[in-house]
């Protein structure tokens, strides 16, 4: 008897043994190997509960790759509270892991079915499509998720690829007709790709190029406009807005279009026609005896002080001033701001008797000795030495004349030069094209923006 009593004793202690749960540790996951899923929330009326513990546990076994025990746990999170969706949803995400699409859809339906709007689970539901081959379904899946939580940034790209897939092949087609030029068809296509995928910014920067070709200025104008709606970031459109603005004379707008577009991405090119409408625009508030210069047979001491004023103003600024209050004959010319301007810069003096002579016509030795200072401000000492030293001659003006200092400055910069003979023709009237000429010259010098 106590043998027998000894025997069942220790045949209940191996059974117990044998019937006794195995303790798994859970692992600490530091590198998840499914990323792209997107971890099922909580919701926090079932936060804290034995589901959502046993839900935790079971999200990082599948992370870490072990399906059975993220399995079991998911099971027992299930069967204690059977409207814990996080699980369904985090069960769908394992089916996708081990490749089974349809099972995970299913899943992804049942968390749906009690939470329409979770998150988690219309993405995973978009994922199970995809594989299953039904991207639109798919896309459909995205967008809701992304309808719910527009932060899923990664999520909005996702869809603009896909949809980029979906019309890939009318969007080759587009392509093709722009390239042959057949921008009738072009724009049919790209129409039709835009339908498919409205949100595709670079669709609507293509269409507008094509439309610019083609002459449809309005069009280019609106789908451009689009564009960077879209992607805010395009700087290639917000220039292409400011040309079709500029063409259309809205010069405030073409400026804050270039801006937009500088202000995304540095660009030489966009700058110089910034820079060239800005440029224009001042050129339109000039009086129009100032822009009658370029064109004038001869130019006075009035416009060539408005030249300098206007084209060189920042070299001009830099000048010592000196006092020149009592100019007399110019409060009520057209240039008297300039005139004012370059005589306190010692640029051109007023005579002995207090008048400036705005109305006097320019000769050459004049323009030259106008430009000698301006020239030695803008370069630098070595290159304005060997200005001074170049040897400059000309047949018609001495060494020892008063003004062939300046001159000689003036041919050996390159801003003037002599005639085919050799001369420099001191006494020669100035044209108003020859004094541009010279004073674009200058600028370049100074490395000064050319200013109309």
């Amino acid at each position: 008897m106590r043998t027998l009593a000894v025997f069942t004793l220790v045949l209940v202690l191996v059974t117990a043994a044998a019937c006794a749960p195995t303790t798994i540790a859970v692992p600490v996951v530091t590198a998840p190997k499914f990323p792209e899923f997107v971890r099922p929330a909580v919701p926090a009326a079932l936060a804290g509960s034995d589901a959502a513990v046993m839900y935790d546990r079971a999200w990082r076994f599948l992370q870490a790759g072990d399906f059975r025990s993220a399995e079991r746990d998911l099971a027992v999170a299930l069967r204690t509270t059977p409207t814990f969706y996080p699980a369904e949803a985090a069960s769908g995400y394992i089916a996708l892991a081990q490749s089974d699409a349809q099972a995970g859809l299913a899943y992804f339906d049942r968390a749906l079915a009690r939470q329409p709007d979770y998150t988690s689970a219309l993405v995973g539901k978009g994922q199970a499509l995809l594989a299953l081959n039904r991207e639109s379904e798919a896309i459909a899946a995205f967008e809701s998720a992304l309808a719910v939580n527009p932060a899923l940034i990664d999520l909005r790209r996702r869809i603009e690829v896909l949809r980029f897939r979906n019309a890939e092949r009318g969007l080759a087609a587009a392509r093709q007709a722009a390239r042959t030029g057949h921008p009738d068809e072009a724009i049919r296509a790209y129409t039709a790709a835009i339908a498919s995928s409205p949100e595709s910014a670079f669709l609507y920067r293509e269409l507008a190029a094509v439309e610019r070709q083609a002459g449809d200025a309005d069009g280019a104008l609106t789908h451009f406009r689009k564009a960077v709606e879209l992607d805010p970031s395009d700087a290639g459109s917000h220039a292409q807005i400011a040309e079709l603005l500029e063409a259309r004379g809205d010069v405030d707008g073409a400026l804050a279009a270039y801006g937009e577009s500088l202000a995304i991405e540095a660009n030489a090119t966009v700058e110089g026609k910034r820079d060239t409408l800005v440029a224009r625009g001042e050129l339109a508030k000039l009086p129009e005896s100032y822009r009658a210069i370029e064109g004038a047979p001869q130019i006075t001491r009035g416009d060539l002080a408005a030249l300098i004023g206007v084209r060189l103003g920042p070299l001009l600024q830099s000048m010592p001033m000196r006092d020149a209050s009592v100019i007399t004959d110019v409060r009520t010319h057209w240039a008297e701001q300039w005139i004012m301007a370059v005589a306190r810069a010692g640029v051109m003096e007023s005579y002995e008797n207090h008048t400036f002579q705005p109305r006097s016509v320019v000769r050459r030795i004049d323009l030259a000795q106008a430009l000698s200072p301006l020239l030695a401000r803008a370069a630098s000492t070595a290159l304005l030495t060997q200005w001074q030293s170049a040897g400059v001659t000309a047949s018609d003006l001495a060494p020892d004349h008063l003004a062939f200092p300046a001159a000689s400055v003036a041919v050996a910069s390159g801003v003037l030069t002599l005639d085919p003979d050799g001369r420099f023709q001191p006494s020669r009237i100035v044209t108003g094209q020859e004094a541009v000429e010279a004073i674009q010259q200058l600028a370049a010098i100074a490395g000064l923006a050319d200013r109309r």
